[in-house]
Order: structure tokens, then C-alpha cells, then sequence
């Protein structure tokens, strides 16, 4: 069993299958990346707290918000949430999740898949360290989805672009800025991260550049533009699977549109991934079967990914003024609630706690019940 790449969803797929076995001996998992664990963060490490402390990251934690706030030019909006977001220690909570596998892990540049199937059914993969075969192979590589043939490049792709700056510093408030003079297809935040500030821009255009933007934010906000990370953001759902081969996270475009928070649907999508695997090592299901029920289960969320990415283009043609009253009028609680809770239930961290494993229970009946 392969999964290339450590970071969010691989780990969750690695996760879910620590202990298990074939005709009672321990499965062999091989995890390959790039970089170490934890090496290489490409986020602001912001997530739902209830999914942290349901797969044991709470030592990973740096900061807690039970509150949102909006600004617009003509308004700020403070939202009290039904669930808390924190920030978090990127290489802690890897080494957190690399604790609960037992796969073994190597550094390795995963280049490609190697065309067809050698006679036991499986799957070559090139790296810069030599070629590796496995019967099941994860491909949680994110947005480039390098063990696909159809691939596809920035900017004439379904990519969001996003930058950002650590300053040392602290702050009190989540704060997002909707802004057309900071970028005009997306969003500016601030995230403070107890002795670090995680300011950023991210643009729904691809071919809009972030930096001077971000530079400007930091700016504003009397920080300096130090440390840069930034990547690419799908903003578009694949299928999760292909020519054999498991997609999950950014490689499936597991991430929201228009929030562009893919942390928890990487958890979410690596756990189910995860288990349908499992099911195929201990001789519960076929790797076609696995498969089936993985790509199907991904593609029932399609729909609520889709109504995001709609939210997504609409929100950058609202007239400031009508977007401003939009924004103060969800404020009323009541309409807070409903409206991030249901949000949550995109992927609820209640499925991380599943105790049935997909192969005895449908997935259906999971993402359901979460």
C-alpha cells in the first residue's frame, strides 16, 4: 500500500490504516513526500477546533476563536460562532497524525505513474529515488495531482492564488477583509497564532498576483511582510478516483470554494478514503469495489461544492453597499447558526469518531449521519 504525500490527507489515510492487517500480519504502508513530515507548510493552519480534538491534535494548538470578523469598506460585522476555529502549529499536529500510523515513511520526489499494470495488478510509480509498486496507491499531492495523465496547469485551470506573511506578533481577533481595493475577486485575513500573525491574500482569479496586496494588508495592519508561503488552491471538485489510483485532498479539489478551507475536507476525505482501503487489505472488498464506493462518495458532495462556487462568483459582483448589508444581516444569530453549521456539516468532525468501518456501514450512511 502507497500514499504519496504527508501532509493533511495522506497522513488521515495513513491514519486509517495503522493496525491493519493481511491473514494476520501487520499491512505494509509506504508513505513517500518531498519533505518531511511537517517540513513544508502551505497554509494558515486554521480549522474547525472540534475536528482537532477529535483526531487528539489539541497539543498542536496555538490559538482558539469563537468569534468571526468581517470588514468591508463600509461596515465591520463581528460574528459570534456555534463552534470555535483554531489555529495551529503546522509541523506539530504531522508529527501528531504521523504518531497514529505505524506505515513507514521516506523522502522521495514522486514524478509520475508508470504507464500500465505488471502482472499481479500493480501500480508503478517514478520517483527521483527509483521506481515503487503497490497494489493500492493514494495520490494526496496535491492541486498538481501528478499521478494523473490530465493534469492541468495555473493560470487555465479552476485554481484560486494565495499568499501570505509570518510576522512575529499576537492579535485577539479571526479577522477577514472583503475588499475590492485589496484584491478584487477574493479576500484578505489575519490570523493570529499565539506569538506569530498569519496575514494573507487570496484571489479567485488565478492570473491576479497577490504580493503587492499582501505587502499592502501587512501594512495596514503594522506587521511586516516577512516569511512568504503561498500556493495554489483548487477551487473545484475532481473525481477521487482514476485509472486505479485514489485521489484525496487538494488532488481531488477537496476544498471549499469561495472559504478556500481545505483542512478539515482533507481530514474528512482521507479518513473515508482511508477506510474503504482498509477494507480491501483485510479482505472485505475488492480494490475495484473500493474504488466505487470512494469515487461515489466524493461525488455526493459535488453538489454542495458547487452551491460554494456559485457563492464564490457571486459575491465579487455584489455592490459594495448591498454586500455590506448582506453581511450585517447574517449577523443576526439566529441566521449565524443555521447558516455555519450547516456549513460545518460539509464535513462534520463526527466522522473522524465513526467506529464502523466503511465496508460494514455505507459511506452514504456516514457523511448522513455527520
Amino acid at each position: 500500500m502507497l500514499v504519496c504525500g504527508a501532509s493533511f490527507a495522506g497522513l488521515a489515510v495513513a491514519r486509517e490504516l495503522a493496525s491493519a492487517r493481511i491473514g494476520g500480519r501487520p499491512a505494509r504502508v509506504l508513505v513517500l513526500d518531498r519533505y518531511d513530515v511537517g517540513e513544508k507548510q502551505t497554509s494558515a493552519c486554521a480549522a474547525p477546533t472540534a475536528w482537532l480534538e477529535a483526531l487528539e491534535l489539541e497539543p498542536s494548538v496555538r490559538q482558539t476563536f469563537s468569534e468571526l470578523v468581517i470588514h468591508t469598506p463600509l461596515d465591520t460585522a463581528r460574528y459570534r460562532l456555534p463552534f470555535s476555529f483554531s489555529t495551529f502549529d503546522y509541523p506539530q499536529l504531522c508529527s501528531l497524525l504521523d504518531d497514529q500510523n505505524d506505515a513507514q515513511f521516506e523522502t522521495a520526489t514522486v514524478q509520475g505513474r508508470r504507464p500500465g499494470a505488471n502482472g499481479s495488478g500493480s501500480i508503478t510509480i517514478s520517483t527521483d529515488r527509483g521506481d515503487v509498486s503497490a497494489p493500492l496507491v493514494v495520490d494526496a499531492l496535491g492541486w498538481r495531482r501528478v499521478l494523473d495523465v490530465d493534469g492541468y496547469q495555473p493560470p487555465d485551470a479552476p485554481l484560486s492564488r494565495g499568499l501570505e506573511v509570518h510576522p512575529p506578533g499576537n492579535g485577539r481577533d479571526l479577522e477577514i477583509w472583503i475588499e475590492r481595493s485589496i484584491v478584487p475577486a477574493g479576500y484578505g485575513w489575519s490570523f493570529p497564532a499565539d506569538d506569530e500573525m498569519r496575514v494573507g491574500v487570496g484571489s479567485f482569479d488565478p492570473r491576479f498576483h497577490v504580493k503587492e496586496p499582501t505587502v499592502d494588508l501587512a501594512e495596514r495592519l503594522r506587521r511586516d511582510a516577512v516569511r512568504y508561503q503561498g500556493n495554489w488552491i483548487p477551487h473545484k471538485l475532481r473525481p477521487a478516483t482514476g485509472d486505479g489510483i485514489f485521489f484525496a485532498g487538494d488532488s481531488a479539489g477537496h476544498c471549499l470554494p469561495l472559504t478556500a478551507e481545505g483542512i478539515r475536507t482533507a481530514f474528512y476525505f482521507g479518513i473515508a478514503c482511508g477506510r474503504e482501503i482498509r477494507g480491501v487489505l483485510e479482505g472485505r472488498a475488492s480494490r475495484d469495489s473500493a474504488l466505487r464506493r470512494y469515487g461515489a462518495f466524493s461525488a455526493r458532495h459535488e453538489w454542495k461544492f458547487r452551491s460554494m462556487l456559485l457563492g464564490q462568483r457571486i459575491v465579487p459582483r455584489v455592490p459594495p453597499p448591498l454586500l455590506a448589508a448582506a453581511i450585517r444581516a447574517i449577523g443576526n444569530e439566529r441566521l449565524v447558526r443555521w447558516s455555519f453549521n450547516h456549513y460545518l456539516n460539509i464535513a462534520h468532525p463526527s466522522f473522524a469518531q465513526a467506529v464502523e468501518t466503511p465496508a460494514r456501514r455505507p459511506l452514504a450512511e456516514l457523511s448522513e449521519a455527520a
